[in-house]
């Protein structure tokens, strides 16, 4: 396990920085991506969207406090950047928000990176159901195991309504899961 306070020093030391920075992409890469993904539903996405990541991060390293955990600092910005870039698209597209979620879930089975069966689709179309801080708050719990805590400081909300969150897209998500 790393010391974080070291290894933000290095990250922020001009002389370790290159070398902090290739050991920050192959501790947190593979991680942001499957968290962006979840967000974006769409692999050429999630890549954009993880690059713009890791290019604020290199960008900003020196501005880092280190007043929150640094993977909860990283996972702002990635949650950040994948709802900017949803709302881009739609926009590019002329379409609302939830008009282009429709179109990335029934977009899912064509996707050649998406390695889920059946039953992956339907909870993906179920989650899609729900409103965007609802998909958050279930795909940060559900899929990552991300302690509420944590999530408080990269969602910036109270773990109370983090909870309530969880528990009210749990059960749309079961009901849309048992509703056939």
């Amino acid at each position: 396990m790393i010391n974080e306070s070291e290894f933000i020093k290095r990250l922020q030391d001009p002389k370790s920085k290159e070398a902090a920075f290739r050991e920050l992409l192959q501790l947190y890469k593979e991680r942001l991506y499957w968290h962006i993904r979840k967000i974006v539903l769409n692999h050429n996405d999630a890549d954009d969207v993880l690059q713009n990541t890791f290019i604020k991060v290199h960008r900003s390293i020196d501005k880092f406090k280190g007043e929150s955990k640094l993977f909860s600092w990283l996972y702002r910005i990635a949650t950040n950047e994948s709802i900017t870039i949803l709302n881009k698209n739609a926009k590019r597209l002329q379409i609302t928000n939830e008009e282009y979620q429709d179109r990335a879930i029934n977009n899912l089975t064509a996707d050649v990176y998406f390695e889920g069966d059946e039953i992956a689709l339907k909870l993906q179309k179920a989650i899609a159901t729900l409103p965007k801080k609802q998909q958050l708050v279930f795909n940060m719990r559900y899929f990552e195991d991300i302690k509420y805590k944590d999530m408080a400081v990269i969602l910036d909300l109270s773990e109370g309504a983090l909870k309530s969150s969880y528990h009210i897209a749990a059960k749309k998500i079961e009901a849309y899961l048992t509703s056939d």
